[in-house]
């Protein structure tokens, strides 16, 4: 099983409203609605060529800072 970790999210009063909306016409818990929604956001990054590139550009930037870091001590 994987383990779960407890997050905390405000929402506006128009967004928690609509959430809620959802959830209730769906017949689902509006945790379900936000995992599935995530999901969905996530795996929209995954197919994004762009996002996939400023990903790859932040990792070797990443790599280097750490490089420079191991060299220095």
């Amino acid at each position: 099983m994987k383990t779960s970790k407890a997050m905390t999210i405000r929402l506006t009063e128009e967004q928690a409203e609509a959430l809620e909306t959802v959830a209730s016409v769906e017949q689902r818990a509006v945790s379900d609605v936000i995992r599935a929604a995530i999901s969905e956001h996530i795996e929209s990054r995954r197919k994004d060529p762009a996002f996939q590139e400023d990903l790859k550009a932040r990792l070797a930037r990443a790599r280097r800072l750490l490089a420079r870091q191991a060299g220095t001590e």
